[in-house]
């Protein structure tokens, strides 16, 4: 699995495969790993049922404008840049690589759309999602999402962008028809049936993706990407993903707030200095990604298969990873998620964590009490736990508690004015201090929504 997917995160987590594996067994109605084995052997049923298996292993994790200072910089650096050279031509070529149930390259559709207004009947541009998982693709068809992949939106930008049908937001159709969707496994980039339509790229998106595969895969994948680059295209990766072995394959762009990476070429010369004023950027914060074991050489790109652990027996108290929650909630799976969350607090009741993942998805299901509670007492549990007070103070907004709610954005502005400005947030997903200050202060300018 580990050679067909990439997934080198499995690689010491026997205990979280067999989950995922026991959940294919039921599925298909089958007693025991052998008779499985079986079946991912034959010729007629195997390549379906691998393809579901690669699809229940993958962490689908997404939500529409992810990592806000890429999105930024996409808007005010990277898509202008791009229209601006190709105004002759008028095609742009995108492909999210790992897009999941496609907000990725939905946000990017939503941009290009506003940056190109009227004009953009007059322009052939080609938005590509491709991902392992086809039930996340099918998703990504839909188009219809819960609040859980809108939660860093505005109101203002759900109006705009989205219908709302009970508690579903559908993207409007004018988003949905620049984007297209398809199957695609990143390492067969690396073997000789590479898909050949994947090239000339203007722009990649590749983020949060390359943090569950072996640095040296990381790598390998890295190169053949920029390798799908036309000139001058651009690559963008998630903020824990940037290794020095890139430099082997792509130089690095600084831009304000952001990485951002262009194929490197013999002819390609040194990028100048970015302009007076940017800020610099940290070290990528390798703290959210797993921790694989140092590199080992390999004889090709790919990965030899780890040798196969003996299925762990499953046991009742089992801690249940934040991933599997976050995975649910991005499927719309909110009573699923909210019941992970319930089993987590009731093996421990003061992990502040799963209180705050509980507050997100009972919201996502309409039970604000019960969210405004779990919400709080992840506050509660931990004071400097700003992601939490952050979303309790948007919900008590929401609720009509103005004076309340605009308490909580004020804490967390103070807080956050207290830590640098690039550092990480705890559950934020990417998300620095900085960021969260802005945010926070955005929403108290708004002034009161209401009180009681």
């Amino acid at each position: 699995m580990i050679a067909r997917t990439g997934h080198f995160y499995y690689a010491d987590k026997d205990d979280v495969l067999w989950d995922r594996v026991r959940r294919r067994l039921a599925a298909v109605r089958l007693p025991d790993v052998e008779s499985y084995v079986r079946l991912l052997d034959d010729p007629q049923a195997g390549p379906a049922e691998w393809r579901r298996l690669e699809g229940e292993i993958t962490v689908g994790e997404t939500y529409f404008l992810r990592y806000v200072e890429q999105f930024t910089a996409l808007k005010a650096h990277i898509l202008p840049e791009l229209i601006a050279r190709h105004a002759q031509t008028k095609r742009l070529r995108i492909w999210s690589a790992g897009c999941a149930t496609g907000a990725e390259p939905y946000s990017v559709a939503i941009l290009l759309a506003e940056l190109l207004g009227d004009q953009i009947a007059d322009w052939r541009l080609t938005i590509l999602g491709t991902d392992i998982n086809e039930s996340a693709l099918a998703a990504a068809r839909e188009a219809r999402f819960g609040a859980w992949a809108l939660r860093s939106l505005s109101a203002e930008q759900k109006q705009a962008w989205f219908t709302q049908d009970d508690r579903t937001w559908r993207l409007r159709p004018r988003f949905r028809s620049l984007v297209r969707f398809q199957y695609g496994n990143l390492l067969d980039l690396l073997g000789p049936a590479a898909p050949l339509d994947l090239t000339d790229f203007d722009l990649i998106l590749c983020r949060n993706v390359l943090i569950y595969f072996h640095p040296d895969a990381m790598n390998a994948v890295v190169g053949a990407l920029a390798q799908r680059l036309g000139d001058e295209g651009w690559l963008l990766v998630g903020h824990a993903e940037p290794n020095p072995g890139f430099e082997a394959h792509v130089r690095t762009i600084t831009l304000p707030g952001a990485v951002a990476y262009r194929r490197r070429t013999a002819e390609a010369a040194p990028d100048p200095a970015p302009a007076a004023g940017w800020p610099p950027l940290p070290a990528p914060d390798a703290s959210q990604a797993p921790s694989p074991p140092p590199p080992r050489p390999l004889a090709a790109p790919t990965l030899e298969p780890a040798p196969a652990p003996k299925p762990p027996q499953p046991t009742v108290d089992s801690v249940t990873p934040l991933a599997d929650i976050r995975a649910l909630a991005n499927l719309g799976r909110f009573a699923e998620a909210a019941h992970l969350c319930r089993q987590a607090l009731a093996r421990s009741p003061p992990d502040p964590a799963a209180h705050f993942y509980l507050g997100l998805v009972t919201q996502a299901q309409g039970l604000l009490d019960e969210a405004e509670e779990a919400l709080r007492r992840a506050v509660y549990l931990d004071g400097t736990f700003l992601m939490a007070q952050y979303h309790l103070g948007l919900l008590r907004l929401e609720r009509g508690d103005g004076a309340a709610g605009r308490r909580n954005l004020a804490g967390v502005a103070r807080l956050a004015a207290t830590l640098s400005p690039t550092t990480p947030l705890c559950e934020g997903d990417g998300l620095r201090a900085g960021d969260l200050r802005e945010l926070a202060r955005l929403q108290l300018e708004k002034g009161p929504r209401g009180s009681r």
